[in-house]
This record gives structure tokens, sequence and C-alpha cells, in this order.
């Protein structure tokens, strides 16, 4: 086994013994362990009481953070004429049809976030192998399908936050970057954790939210009581 560092020896002791902390005691701990030489981000991962291979316990949805993601999040368009015009002057990075799409298939894909309008739909299908697995293929549920692609590009840009149940039921996101201030960084977490609630599935039976924890990039993670996170 590999000899641990002593940074990484320091964060594991810190959160020894501390389990089913509030969001504020472990936004707290996390901020206080971390020692990177850059801003690590804050993420969350939420164990759901589901089976997604069922349609009827999927859980996929959206949520635009309070406080941002503190990520600079580069957004490609699918759109013609003037709703690709639209979609430059709110700050698309990236915008084109056939063309985008032949720059996709040849294996560049420089963009987080993905819109198209309805219209275009027919030419990002053929992109499905592509870019389904990077969970980056536009779908009208959580608003990336849309004729209003100024609003979508300035949501994207401006801290929303796509999620969608992987294979075992997890949900996983970047709530913010460590050196956001504590309110900002508990305002954020509470926030996706109201949305996760809100998307449960009508499949589900049982216990929805079974575990959930946080961590930072490179460190330890610290579980948060499902009760607290959920009533407060």
């Amino acid at each position: 086994m590999a000899k641990l560092g002593k940074r990484t020896r320091a964060a594991r002791e810190a959160f020894v013994g501390k389990e089913n902390l509030t969001v504020e005691e472990a936004v707290a701990l996390i901020k206080g362990s971390s020692n990177t030489k850059f801003d690590e981000t804050v993420e969350i991962a939420m164990n759901l009481g589901i089976d997604p291979r069922h349609a009827d316990q999927m859980v996929r949805g959206v949520v635009g953070l309070p406080n941002g993601t503190g990520k600079d999040v580069r957004v490609a368009v699918f759109a013609r004429g003037p709703k690709a015009d639209e979609a430059k002057e709110a700050g698309a990075d990236i915008v084109g049809a056939e063309d985008l799409m032949e720059i996709v298939q040849g294996g560049k894909i420089d963009f987080d976030r993905c819109i198209a309008t309805p219209d275009m739909m027919p030419v990002v299908g053929r992109l499905g192998k592509v870019l389904g697995p990077r969970n980056l293929m536009p779908n009208p549920k959580v608003g990336t399908v849309t004729m209003d692609v100024a609003a979508a590009v300035k949501a994207a840009k401006g801290g929303e936050v796509q999620f969608k149940a992987e294979k075992g039921g997890v949900v996983h996101a970047g709530v913010g970057k460590v050196s956001f201030d504590e309110a900002k960084l508990v305002e954020n977490i509470r926030a996706f954790i109201g949305a996760v609630a809100k998307a449960r599935p009508a499949g589900a039976k049982g216990s929805y939210m079974q575990k959930i924890v946080l961590c930072s990039t490179m460190g330890p993670g610290v579980s948060v009581s499902v009760d607290k996170a959920v009533s407060e």
C-alpha cells in the first residue's frame, strides 16, 4: 500500500470520529482542513434509495445555486440564424450547427454544457453516443433544449447545476469552492439537497435519501445527517 503524505494523513486524522454532522459543521471542517495550493471544489454525493434502471425511479433535474459554482462554465449552443446570434450575445463560448457537430464527432469537446434549439435536435441526436456518456446531451427536462437560448446560456454561466442519478442511485455535483464563505457554501448545499428532495420519483419506495457525503477535491469525505440536512 502506498505511503500517505503528511497532508493526507493530517486531513484524515481531522475527520476521524466525525460523522452525521450538520451542514454547517461539515463545511467548517472541510474549509479548516483544506491546505492545497489551488482552490478546491466542494463536492456533494447523495446515495438515494432508487434503482435508476427503472424509468419511474430516475432522478434528474437542475438547480440554480444561489452563490454560483465558482467555476468558469464553457457553453456550446447548437443553433442557426438569429438564435445563434442570441447565443453569442448571451456569452456562449461555442455556437454552430453541422459544423459544430463535425467538431464534436472528431473528438473535440471543449465545453461543459450543451444547449440546442428544438430544430437542431435531429443534428444533435447523431451525437448521442458521444455526448450521452458525458451527461452533455441537451434535454428539455433540464432546460437545455429551448428556443430561449439566451436565458439558458446565462443560467449555465450563472451557477446552474444539472444532476442525474448514476448507476447505484448516486447523485453528485460540485457546489462551490473552498474559498467561498461558509454561509454561501451552506446555502448552495441546502439548495442542492432541496432540489434533489423535490425530484423524488413516483417509483421510489421507502427511504429516499439514504446518505449524504461532502468533501473537497483532494480531501476525505464527511457524512452529513440526512434528517438535519433535509429539515433545516
